[in-house]
């Protein structure tokens, strides 16, 4: 339905019209406009088309308890990471290095156990405050040297990659090892079963984690200012936000998000291995720009990204059952990523 607006002035003491538009209040941009406000929508949409389509495939083989929470086993470890990338991404920044804290903090837990005979409670601190210091340092480089996101985390994944190589020496802690002296590392592998569904502690926390820092950048000044500092860090500054003090805490806390969800993989993966969650860096942007985050930062919610996990997690899991090749797996992931961020143009460029 269109509307025509007259803006009328007075010239010479008289009222004349001086200009008249068109205001189109179309469907199309209704739709828009609630995708801006709701950027968790559209990987909810998809998520919801892809169950239908994979549950007509597959019957009741995909709906059953077990095989839905086996698709939440499968990407706990990406949300916790993908919680943390979420934290960058918002800044309009982006953290290569987040796969390799996961996998140091782990190793951290475990050698620090087995090699120096810490208690395990000490050792999972010792690897938080690894994690929480690897974050610092990418913050320090981004908001004090003003160093690109980009360059800055793709240097500090290679050092900390090579860090966690020459300290394990490449050697894995065995499950059974781990089960005779330190079972708590593995405390997240620990499960709740009801009817043919299993909730593991590791799904719960991801859970868990998500709806608390959904809390926080929703009903926080922080969160506010997490927002402000990705859509106009100059505006930001000149609205008296620290932007430096930001990201620093930002990539603070996203180092200390990948040493929990290092002990988390722990419990996944049953042992300690230097090379587990290779992928994980990977798999973390995967789930954000599927989840609607958009790249450019100060838009989107940590609850896509969850949506966005769970749509990689429900395509591997779908593909599998189905019997195809597992690269399509991959294209199929791929183009979701072109799509997705071809919708966060679309939506900036029209609601903007």
């Amino acid at each position: 339905m269109a509307q025509v607006q007259e803006f009328e002035t007075t010239l010479d003491g008289g009222d004349k019209t001086v200009a008249s538009f068109d205001v189109h209040d179309t469907g199309l941009r209704r739709i828009q406009n609630f995708l801006h406000a709701n950027p968790a929508a559209v990987p909810l949409i998809v998520l919801v088309v892809s169950l239908l389509i994979f549950g007509l495939l597959l019957g009741s083989k995909l709906f059953s308890p077990f095989t839905l929470t086996l698709i939440l086993q499968q990407v706990a470890i990406t949300g916790i990471i993908g919680a943390a990338q979420t934290l960058v991404i918002l800044t309009a920044g982006i953290d290569l290095s987040v796969g390799a804290i996961l996998v140091l903090t782990s190793v951290v837990m475990g050698q620090f156990t087995f090699r120096y005979g810490l208690p395990p409670a000490i050792s999972i601190l010792c690897g938080i405050g690894v994690g929480a210091l690897c974050g610092w340092v990418n913050g320090a480089l981004v908001s004090r040297m003003r160093l690109p996101p980009f360059i800055v985390t793709l240097g500090t994944w290679q050092i900390i990659l090579a860090i966690n190589f020459i300290y394990s020496a490449n050697e894995t802690i065995r499950s059974q090892d781990i089960d005779a002296h330190a079972p708590i590392l593995k405390f997240f592998a620990n499960d709740i079963r009801f009817g043919g569904a299993v909730l593991t502690y590791g799904v719960l926390a991801m859970v868990l984690l998500v709806l608390i820092l959904w809390y926080v950048l929703n009903h926080t000044a922080w969160g506010r200012h997490v927002y402000a500092v990705g859509d106009d860090p100059d505006a930001a500054e000149l609205a008296g936000v620290r932007t430096s003090r930001i990201l620093l805490s930002v990539y603070t806390l996203a180092g200390i998000i990948c040493a929990f969800g290092g002990w988390v993989l722990i419990g996944r993966v049953g042992a300690i291995s230097p090379t587990s969650g290779a992928f994980a860096n990977i798999e973390s942007v995967t789930a954000v720009v599927i989840g609607g985050i958009s790249l450019f930062g100060g838009r989107g919610s940590i609850l896509g990204m969850i949506f966005g996990a769970l749509i990689v997690g429900l395509f591997s899991l779908g593909l599998r059952m189905i019997g195809t090749d597992p690269q399509y797996t991959y294209m199929m992931i791929g183009v979701l990523i072109i799509m997705a961020v071809a919708v966060d143009q679309w939506i900036r460029r029209v609601a903007g």
